[in-house]
């Protein structure tokens, strides 16, 4: 699991509203509002998200390419729109507001995910299934578009706005409550992960008992309403910026600028310049042409960067739909699929400080120059080497799991109740032999082709309170009631005749286990009356436990520490002054592309073997890895201090060379006769220091006399 903020620049002037902010232990109160604010809202996220491949595939009904699509689908829009929710905050509404109207939609993103789930809504014949799902699908997809702006869109605010709430010279505290914010996101993660799954696994329904995802969901949405009251509640003590511009609409304006006067002078009439973004240089000052330089040459190393996020961001989709096929008893508790996921945030507050505090120094100590960006090809090797450990543990699964049939077949199951065996004609089949009831392998399963499908309509009679109704007519007078306890992995079923005699019936079962049970023409009710059943294994259950998953989880996490940290660090380190935001709205969008990445794999793939996609995967980021590692080698790190200096200290002397220039001209024409200037410069040092960056520049100013 990972995280991102978009920070607030240090350099820009504030302009605050002045009120009197009240504080506790030196602290500003309105950021307890703000870091309770962000876990309700991260336990919203990732609750949510947890949940919601299976959602796809379980309660939707889609295979799980299509979910996976969908899922990534999903992720890929809450990271393209953290662009729109800073423009907005930066240029029209603020920050304040922004979160506010965002936090709105949010919510009712929420609770329509919420009110998609309940099967009830629209299963009017009480049988457990919808029978539009049409309207399911239409609202969900209608909520998760809206949490995917409202997430997105309150990303960059949320964090920069707890920064506003603090003065300058209150750097320290700034700095903790940057730490408390990332805790607190990282305790919302860790909770939902672990509690949503739990809250899906149970049962609930008003005719019928299904999954509850209406409550996996449902809890999220509570979650983000008392996240949007606990904000608005602190609304007197936050101290609020209003709206000055937005740096990024000044960068791509003065790209476009430059790449259309670049088009305008292709003639080879024109002389070349250095750069191409030399072509703005006449309507844009050079400080900023050079700041965009900066942002543009760290911004081509991040070309490569998508791939990475690209096998991440498969935690909560491949990697869950690998564990539904694995066994999750771990003898005292049992670990839902979806539940896995938490070994991820788990080990990253783990990681975090060994790698600080042990790995890099001892790297160091060995005198190996591990610059930032060979930290990050490392990283992008290690999750490389957790999709292939997850290769080997998918051909493990694989041999463990029965023999579906492929698109174009269909299964059929014979079961023979009789004593001896009987022979079974197909047609377009090999004759087979059906065993008896009596012998051990009682049952033979073929796969026929899709043109020799024969469907045979029975109808299952199913009361809630074990009644017989009368509209019910089954061929055996028999109804079940099942009562499935997932923590004990045990089904209870229930046996009731029109009479009211009951037979209680004990199934033991397995993950991934699937059974026929059998109640041959001999049986009666009574004390004995479950001898005679039988439950055939039709599906053995999964041979794999999940425990194996805590290795490629393990190698992911590694990989994450070492390239997402660190590459943040870097993108921070590399950029302008003012346009480290810009960077950071460049950062999320590789996640971004990196989601579109593996639902164009998804779709367009037609790959037979899910260990063999994997293997894709780990391929492609090894040979990125490799483009990436050849770019760092003649990458030349920046200062970029140093260098905004120099174009600082050179902008008042154009500027008075322009106007120098102008005057000798005026001269020139007034009195016909050359005026000589005797140039004094008299130097004086202006110390410009950067409050927290600690950097200083000179200014020589220009002093003409005649």
């Amino acid at each position: 699991m990972t995280f991102h903020f978009i920070f607030a620049d240090k350099e820009e002037q504030r302009t605050k509203k002045t009120k009197n902010s009240p504080s506790c232990l030196g602290y500003p109160v309105s950021i307890f509002f703000i870091v309770v604010n962000e876990f309700c809202e991260r336990f919203s996220y990732y609750g949510m998200k947890a949940v919601l491949v299976l959602y796809f595939k379980y309660f939707i009904g889609w295979d799980n390419d299509l979910s996976t699509t969908i899922y990534h689908t999903f992720v890929a829009l809450c990271y393209l729109t953290p662009i729109l929710g800073a423009i907005i905050a930066d240029s029209w509404l603020g920050k304040f507001k922004t979160i506010v109207y965002l936090s709105i939609v949010y919510t009712i993103g929420q609770v329509i995910m919420a009110i998609s789930a309940i099967h009830d809504i629209t299963d009017t014949n009480r049988d457990g299934t919808p029978d539009n799902m049409t309207f399911h699908t239409a609202m969900s997809m209608l909520g998760l578009m809206l949490i995917a702006l409202g997430t997105g869109g309150i990303k960059p605010c949320v964090a920069a706005f707890g920064g506003d709430q603090f003065e300058e010279h209150q750097e320290k505290q700034r700095s903790t409550f940057f730490s408390i914010f990332y805790l607190s996101i990282n305790a919302g993660s860790l909770l939902s992960t672990l509690i949503t799954p739990i809250l899906r696994a149970q049962e609930c329904g008003i005719y019928s008992k299904q999954s509850c995802f209406p409550l996996a969901f449902g809890v999220p949405a509570a979650l983000m309403v008392v996240a949007l009251i606990v904000f608005i509640a602190g609304h007197s003590m936050y101290i609020m910026e209003s709206p000055k511009g937005n740096i990024l609409l000044r960068v791509m304006k003065c790209i476009g600028f430059a790449i259309k006067n670049r088009f305008n002078h292709r003639s080879q009439q024109h002389p070349k310049r250095e750069h191409w973004m030399d072509w703005a240089e006449e309507k844009y000052d050079k400080l900023l042409i050079a700041q965009v330089k900066m942002v543009l040459k760290v911004l081509f190393l991040y070309i490569p960067l998508p791939m990475f996020w690209a096998l991440f961001d498969q935690q909560g989709s491949r990697w869950t739909l690998q564990a539904t096929t694995m066994d999750g008893n771990f003898g005292a508790f049992i670990i839902q699929p979806d539940q896995m996921q938490i070994v991820n945030p788990i080990l990253i507050v783990i990681m975090v400080p060994i790698m600080d505090s042990a790995v890099y120094p001892l790297i160091k100590k060995c005198h190996i120059n591990f610059t930032p960006l060979r930290r990050m090809t490392v990283g992008m090797l290690l999750a490389a080497l957790a999709f292939v450990a997850a290769a080997l543990l998918q051909i493990q699964i694989d041999q463990t799991m029965p023999n579906f049939p492929s698109s174009s077949q269909i299964q059929v199951k014979f079961l023979n109740l009789e004593n001896t065996s009987v022979p079974v004609e197909v047609e377009g089949q090999e004759p087979f032999a059906v065993p008896g009831f009596d012998v051990s392998s009682n049952n033979d399963t073929s796969n026929l082709n899709r043109s020799h499908i024969y469907i045979y309509r029975i109808a299952i009679c199913r009361d809630e309170n074990c009644k017989a109704r009368k509209q019910c007519k089954p061929i055996a007078r028999l109804l079940f009631c099942t009562d499935l306890i997932p923590s004990l992995l045990r089904a209870n079923f229930t046996i009731v005749n029109e009479e009211g005699q009951t037979c209680h019936y004990i199934l033991q079962l397995g993950f991934g286990s699937s059974y026929t049970v059998l109640i041959p023409s001999t049986f009666s009710f009574g004390e004995s009356c479950t001898e005679n059943i039988k439950a055939i294994q039709d599906i053995e259950p999964n041979g794999i436990h999940m425990a194996w998953q805590v290795i490629q989880y393990f190698l992911m996490t590694c990989g994450e520490v070492v390239f997402s940290v660190t590459g943040l660090d870097f993108s921070y380190a590399q950029a302008p002054s003012n346009m480290k935001s810009v960077l950071q709205a460049g950062w999320l969008l590789t996640v971004a592309v990196g989601n579109i990445i593996v639902l164009i794999v998804a779709e367009a793939g037609s790959l037979p073997d899910q260990w063999a996609e994997y293997v894709l995967f780990a391929s492609l980021l090894v040979a990125v890895s490799i483009i990436f590692a050849v770019m760092a080698y003649f990458y030349t790190y920046m200062d970029p201090m140093e260098i905004e200096a120099k174009f600082m200290d050179l902008e008042p002397e154009e500027k008075k060379r322009k106007e120098l220039g102008m005057t000798t001209k005026d001269n020139l024409a007034r009195f016909g006769r050359f005026i000589e200037f005797d140039m004094v410069k008299t130097s004086v040092k202006v110390a410009m220091c950067h409050s927290h960056l600690r950097w200083c520049y000179c200014r020589w100013d220009l002093f003409m006399s005649i």
